[in-house]
């Protein structure tokens, strides 16, 4: 018997937490079912139904009793590496933000952001942003109102940015961009001269979109996801969700002239997936089982759809398999295949951009969504000052909202704070993939024979077992030896963009 099995009040924590984690589950399940077949005319119901269930799971978990079986565990004082220590160190931060928050505040986020998903839909369809424009406004609002209730060392966006990646600064974060991004610009001019003999049409084709789900679905479960513990379904935007320990769901969205875009979209899916069917279920509800961060999240999703599907090796693995779906792939090679993956040419969708000029993407965004908390830019300017920053960027001019400050799902979603976590989550896998490369001689082998199980094994024991044990920047550190950091991304774009 454990210490945590004697003692009272860290039990009590665990079996609130369980029922926590079913009122949350039961929200993800209505928020998958919101975007994947909810019919219109059952919004208003939905967005009630979230605004109640929201304002239920931030009174439970704010109840004075909460926090006195937090501070009794506090006082008694478990072993500091201890699998408890870990649980109470995060019940201890999650409750001293959440605290700070009135219920009010937390149902009229949920129920704004469930009117703001349709408006953006509608809105990006249509290419108004007009139409999205008045939610957009609400919830920004409300994201200054969160902040300012949590509170914030330097900048209100320091509060937003915690919810996603604990222990992270805005000033830090604009460190590394801006190293990043003096990088980033000379080697984007030479790998876009690289690509330059590729054609840009070279993948258009007939594919069916049936024919793509089973190609996704049989290289999806190659790389290790479990289908009897989650599934595929289609959305306007390609997200993974968990609904319980053992129902992870992906969604993508699917092009019949181009298969790549929903197979790329899955295996970033499938990475999130993997990192969530790798949490130890046993914890499932309290921070043992839940992820450390987004941007470790991210690097999850990152390394399996750069470090791993867009390698060359997985074309002269996979090329035999995809000609079996689509025949016309033959008249391809595995190596033109491969260049085509990795075609270096600046375009708007973020989500099918490469991976040269993928982190401009988000630079791009963060630059606004800072702006925005900050009081410095208005919402009703958003669509103008986007379009200048991204042809300073990446000096393609936008014409159409739908690809421009309308094509993400985020904003709609109220996540301001989130879009930095998939630069971070680049950085992190680089190092990542480089320490498991270093590991594991044998991991370049293994992966060109279509041999997957050791790199997840690694990542399941440095990454996945841990839940939130370890903060995420202690996770980096003691897993790859250093802080986060551009070194190891830029080498890895050097060596497969620009080397002679």
């Amino acid at each position: 018997m454990t210490m945590s099995d004697k003692f009272g009040p860290y039990q009590k924590l665990l079996k609130r937490a369980h029922q926590i984690a079913l009122v949350s589950t039961a929200c993800e399940t209505l928020n998958w079912d919101l975007e994947t077949s909810m019919p219109s005319k059952a919004l208003d119901f939905r967005a009630e139904q979230l605004a109640h269930f929201g304002g239920m799971k931030h009174r439970s978990f704010t109840a004075k009793s909460t926090g006195e079986w937090i501070s009794a565990c506090e006082q008694h004082g478990f072993e500091t590496d201890s699998l408890e220590a870990a649980n109470v160190r995060e019940w201890r931060r999650l409750y001293g933000r959440a605290t700070k928050i009135p219920p009010s505040l937390v149902e009229k986020f949920e129920r704004t952001r469930a009117h703001a998903r349709a408006a953006w839909r509608e809105a990006r369809k249509k290419s108004e942003f007009k139409i999205f424009r008045p939610y957009f406004e609400k919830l920004v609002d409300l994201n200054r109102r969160r902040a300012d209730s949590w509170g914030f060392a330097e900048t209100p966006y320091d509060a937003l940015l915690a919810e996603f990646e604990p222990g992270a600064r805005t000033a830090q974060v604009k460190t590394l961009f801006a190293e990043l991004r003096t990088e980033l610009v000379p080697l984007l001019t030479a790998a876009s001269e690289r690509s330059a003999a590729i054609p840009k049409d070279i993948l258009q084709g007939n594919y069916p979109i049936a024919t793509q789900q089973r190609l996704n679905h049989k290289i999806a479960e190659a790389i290790g996801f479990d289908f009897q513990a989650g599934r595929i379904d289609t959305t306007t935007h390609p997200f993974c969700t968990t609904l319980g320990p053992f129902d992870n769901r992906l969604t993508t969205r699917y092009n019949e002239q181009d298969f790549t875009q929903s197979l790329y979209g899955i295996l970033h899916e499938v990475g999130h997936g993997l990192y969530e069917q790798g949490l130890p279920a046993e914890h499932f509800g309290t921070p043992l089982g839940t992820a450390a961060s987004l941007g470790l999240h991210e690097s999850q999703s990152r390394l399996w759809e750069n470090h791993v599907g867009r390698d060359p090796a997985f074309w002269d693995r996979w090329h035999p398999v995809a000609c079996d779906h689509f025949p016309e792939l033959k008249r391809l090679t595995p190596p033109q295949l491969a260049a085509a993956v990795n075609r270096v040419s600046p375009s708007f969708i973020r989500v099918e951009a490469d991976q040269v000029t993928y982190d401009l993407h988000i630079i791009v965004r963060f630059e606004i969504e800072v702006r925005l908390i900050q009081g410095e830019l208005a919402v009703r300017d958003v669509p103008g000052f986007w379009n200048e920053e991204f042809e300073k960027m990446l000096g393609l001019k936008v014409t159409d909202d739908s690809q421009g400050c309308l094509q993400d799902i985020h904003w709609s979603l109220g996540d301001m704070g989130y879009f930095p976590t998939y630069t971070l989550g680049n950085l992190n896998a680089a190092q990542l993939m480089h320490q498991a490369k270093l590991d594991d001689p044998n991991l370049n082998k293994d992966l060109a024979a279509g041999k997957y199980d050791s790199l997840l094994k690694w990542l399941r024991d440095k990454v996945h077992r841990h839940g939130l044990r370890y903060l995420p920047q202690d996770l980096i550190q003691q897993t790859t030896g250093k802080p986060t950091g551009v070194a190891n991304h830029v080498d890895y774009l050097r060596q497969k963009f620009a080397a002679v």
